[in-house]
């Protein structure tokens, strides 16, 4: 005889803290009192996952199965004992196998549905819809909710709309849950719906744990905070998103991720504001704190990096850049900014070599190829000066505006071929330099004249 599903098998944690549908499928089992009537290998595999001996459990599940196939309950945590040892397609088929023993469980829906999502089969839908129209063993509205988050993020890139409709549902049921509404403004963004956006972030906000218990730090009320404050920065409401951020940092004097979004603001407060106080210190001061706060995050070591960087001070961008740049050894734009950091430094072969290397890793790079003739020139590596460039116009070749080098490039790579001895095609960039420069460069123009006068025939 199978016993009645228990709350063990209940996945309420599954989406309880995610935002997209990778982070759904972290396992949570309950213990309840045990039934009986339960078969003994069932109650000790099942005493083996309370103690997270996964491995235990296997055969006795698998031993139960071999006197009762069509155990649904054997075969549900055996599903779940399968996925804790990463072998999803084998947890999977044991879940469809509960499901196919008892097809109106919640739980066995819900399990698989989110299984088959994780592998990206279409068949997720189907078992997330039922588990909606099922009854959860316990905590029946906060299950049912679960089942409408989890098939919102499942919808989410192919049906927005009803994954919206879906959030709304899940909300309903958990009316003082934020998770509902931290989804559907994220979805609401990502849609360009900034007025939606606004209202769901807001109403996250409005149910932070926090207010009760301020000891208590919600991740979702970050993602929250930001997210609005994204809002009113897109709509250039910053005036709104400075006193939300304080107030937030101020709560969460600990949370890397508000003092991140504060720097932003203040920042662009600074720029975007001729007659607003200066405030590149205050979100210098955001952007430490962030960093010392989190100093494993990429992404505050790149907007500090970055900030040093507008404001000119490339000596302390300098180190954070390289240490970006040792974690994503690949990525060209970092590459790319640590050689610009350099060469503002006047550390032109170092920049040179950095120039190079993000080339090797992207070569249709309009803009690095002048960088590199830049560093090169300086470097007096002159070839190189001239294979920049050249290797520059060439990628332009297909968009006519784009086909001529900046006015000082002519000059750059005239003087590179000067220096050369190449003196016919330094003469045809002076002049084209002269021809484009329109007196914005009287030094160079200067030079330019002179060079001509000396390495061009003397007309007889």
């Amino acid at each position: 005889m199978n016993r009645p599903v228990t709350h063990a098998i209940l996945l309420l944690a599954v989406v309880a803290c995610g935002v997209g549908f990778a982070q759904t499928h972290t396992t949570v089992r309950h213990y309840k009192e045990r039934i009986d009537d339960t078969p003994p290998e069932i109650a000790q595999a099942e005493d083996a996952i309370q103690k997270n001996d996964f491995t235990a459990a296997e055969p006795l599940l698998k031993k139960a199965l071999e006197k009762d196939p069509n155990n649904f309950q054997a075969w549900f945590d055996l599903g779940f004992v399968l996925n804790h040892l990463s072998r999803n397609d084998e947890s999977i088929a044991a879940y469809r196998k509960s499901v196919a023993a008892k097809p109106d469980v919640f739980e066995s829906n819900l399990n698989l549905g989110l299984m088959l999502a994780r592998v990206n089969n279409p068949e997720a839908e189907g078992f997330l819809q039922a588990a909606t129209t099922l009854k959860p063993t316990e905590h029946t509205e906060e299950g049912q909710a679960r089942a409408w988050l989890a098939l919102a993020h499942l919808a989410e890139k192919t049906k927005p709309e009803e994954a919206l409709l879906d959030y709304q549902k899940a909300a309903e049921l958990m009316p003082k849950d934020p998770e509902p509404h931290l989804a559907a403004g994220l979805l609401h963004e990502r849609q360009k719906q900034y007025s939606d956006a606004e209202s769901e972030y807001k109403q996250a906000l409005a149910l932070d744990p926090s207010s009760t218990a301020p000891r208590t730090l919600d991740p979702r009320m970050t993602e929250a905070a930001i997210g609005l404050t994204n809002i009113y920065m897109k709509s250039n409401r910053l005036a709104d998103a400075e006193p939300l951020l304080r107030r937030l940092a101020a709560e969460r004097p600990s949370d890397a991720g508000i003092h991140l979004q504060l720097g932003r603001v203040l920042d662009a407060e600074d720029t975007s504001q001729e007659k607003e106080k200066n405030k590149k210190d205050d979100a210098l001061a955001e952007f430490q704190l962030a960093l010392k706060l989190a100093p494993a995050d990429a992404e505050a070591q790149r907007e500090i990096a970055d900030f040093y960087t507008r404001a000119k001070r490339n000596d302390l961008a300098e180190p954070l850049y390289r240490a970006l740049v040792a974690a994503q050894p690949n990525d060209q734009e970092l590459h790319r900014a640590l050689g610009k950091s350099l060469l503002l430094q006047k550390k032109f072969p170092e920049a040179q070599q950095e120039f190079l290397i993000a080339l090797r890793l992207k070569r249709d790079s309009p803009d690095v190829y002048l960088d590199l003739a830049f560093a090169a020139n300086e470097n007096k590596n002159y070839e190189l000066t001239v294979r920049a460039l050249n290797g520059r116009a060439m990628l332009n070749t297909v968009n006519a505006a784009d086909a001529n080098l900046p006015p000082i490039y002519y000059f750059i790579r005239a003087t590179a071929y000067d220096h050369l001895h190449d003196y016919k095609p330094a003469a045809l960039d002076y002049h084209h330099f002269l021809d484009v420069a329109q007196g914005k460069f009287p030094d160079q123009e200067w030079q330019a004249t002179h060079r001509l006068i000396a390495i061009e025939p003397k007309k007889r």
